[in-house]
């Protein structure tokens, strides 16, 4: 018996070990990309950032796409956080905003985040059976401003994802101004703010 108890603490305390490199690599690949871009988060140079052998990075992760998706995974879930938060602290007339400024500020914050959750070349599944759980949470922030507020709500979704993905995107890489980015936040609000008859009648078909 004790010497069950004895392989499992090990056990324990290695999977504890494992988690804890794995997020001391991760934690890493993020500084290097806010301070000097994706380009310059290698294997070799996270070996040397952090004192861990390449094998060992190979070992997690597999390759530099396996490191650069675990960042990604990892942004989706603060996102969906932050988006979280913004729903439930909105008001009933304002949560679309609430929701979409928070959305906007994320992608301001951290824009090293946003550019591997969006811009890389990354094998992450998208509406998919093999979709991670963190991607599912975020949109499903998202999905739960138009349920019962419109008769298409994934589709009306998805529409305003893409409309706060290209704002945020085209901001990002300084094709639109931030000096407008309060008006195209309230103009984008009003596109999605269903009247209450309209919401309605979506609860009476259903």
């Amino acid at each position: 018996m004790a010497m069950k108890q004895a392989a499992n603490r090990i056990a324990e305390r290695k999977q504890r070990d494992k988690q804890a490199r794995r997020a001391q690599i991760i934690s890493a690949a993020r500084r290097i990309a806010e301070n000097e871009g994706w380009s310059n988060v290698t294997v070799r140079r996270l070996s040397d950032e952090i004192s861990y052998s390449q094998p060992v990075l190979y070992t997690h992760f597999g390759s530099r796409e396996g490191i650069l998706t675990a960042v990604a995974i990892e942004g989706f879930k603060e996102m969906g956080l932050a988006l979280e938060k913004a729903r439930k602290r909105g008001k009933r007339a304002g949560t679309v905003e609430s929701v979409a400024a928070a959305y906007l500020e994320f992608a301001a914050s951290s824009p090293a985040m946003y550019e591997v959750m969006f811009s890389l070349s990354l094998s992450v599944p998208f509406g998919d059976s093999a979709t991670p759980p963190e991607l599912r949470f975020a949109f499903s922030q998202l999905l739960e401003l138009f349920e019962g507020q419109s008769s298409t709500p994934e589709v009306t979704t998805e529409l305003f994802w893409a409309s706060l993905h290209g704002i945020a995107e085209l901001t990002r890489t300084r094709r639109f101004p931030r000096s407008r980015q309060k008006e195209r936040l309230r103009t984008l609000v009003e596109l999605f703010n269903f009247p209450a008859e309209e919401t309605a009648q979506v609860e009476k078909v259903r």
